[in-house]
């Protein structure tokens, strides 16, 4: 297979068509349209749909496209190693990470990556839906608990649990309804938690509901009623009295994962801020996360 072929249809999948890629790469749009054609032909497949107005990958390209697109940017990140003599950890690292987790930690974690290797340009968003790594171009996505996807490969470096929780001066259950405070649209009218002695449910009345953890959090420390929360950011709270634990939710065990492309070879930066999350939670519990937040 051509490999300057192959390459120059990755080009023309990653940016859409043949004159946005032509521009990009300042080269003329009949040669990468030449160069891809030579290249479906070499193959016996059609990778590209093409309509009047757009460009389209097929089956077969969006497949060839996901793999020889993570094998190219190895190959020429392992030449511009070899060329310079260095092994040094350098070049762009985009990771997406959810709300909460960017909210409370990634901001100290990546600050702390920036420190250890200057050469590296760390961007990170912050979004809680599934992106798409190849498309997006994300060389590093962490998740609560993904869907199988037979184009990643992770590890998990966290782990978590659901905690009730109210102020001090909350009663416990013992009517027939509690005031709570719920995250978006959770429409549960009765909750079940377990703490030692055995497991309960009890009815719920939904006083407030927010889309972000820290602003339910918020809320029940001032009192607005119970809610469930992650242990790892309430732990502190528990332990100095400002919140009341009453028990464990059910069956939510959370686990956080670090995805990236499926390949032989990741990438040094890859490499790099991976060991930093092993280092920074090594038993992968939620007191460490806890421990981390209150530094």
């Amino acid at each position: 297979m051509d490999l300057l072929a192959l390459a120059d249809f990755t080009l023309v999948a990653r940016h859409g068509g043949f004159g946005k890629a032509a521009r990009a790469a300042r080269r003329p749009k009949a040669t990468l349209s030449r160069r891809v054609g030579e290249l479906e032909a070499a193959l016996d497949l059609r990778l590209f749909e093409r309509g009047k107005r757009d460009l389209k990958l097929t089956e077969e390209g969006r497949a060839l496209f996901e793999r020889a697109g993570a094998l190219l940017t190895e190959l020429e990140e392992t030449a511009a190693a070899i060329a310079s003599g260095s092994e040094r950890v350098r070049g762009r690292l985009r990771i997406s990470a959810p709300l909460l987790f960017s909210q409370t930690a990634m901001g100290r974690l990546a600050a702390e990556f920036a420190c250890r290797y200057p050469e590296v340009r760390l961007e990170v968003t912050t979004d809680d839906r599934a992106v798409d790594m190849i498309e997006e171009g994300y060389d590093l996505v962490i998740r609560v608990d993904p869907a199988p996807d037979a184009t990643l490969v992770g590890r998990r470096f966290l782990h978590d649990r659901l905690v009730v929780v109210a102020g001090p001066d909350m009663p416990r259950p013992a009517g027939p309804i509690v005031p709570v405070v719920v995250r978006g649209s959770d429409a549960s009218q009765r909750w079940a938690m377990t703490n030692s002695e055995a497991t309960s449910t009890f009815a719920v009345d939904p006083v407030l509901r927010m889309s972000s953890l820290i602003m339910i959090r918020d809320a029940v420390r001032a009192g607005a009623g119970a809610a469930r929360l992650p242990l790892s950011l309430v732990s502190g709270d528990i332990a100095s009295g400002r919140l009341s634990h009453w028990g464990d939710v059910a069956g939510s065990d959370i686990a956080l994962w670090a995805l990236y492309p499926s390949r032989r070879l990741l990438s040094a930066r890859v490499s790099a801020f991976l060991n930093l999350l092993k280092q920074s939670f090594p038993q992968a519990a939620p007191e460490e996360l806890a421990a981390y937040l209150d530094r």
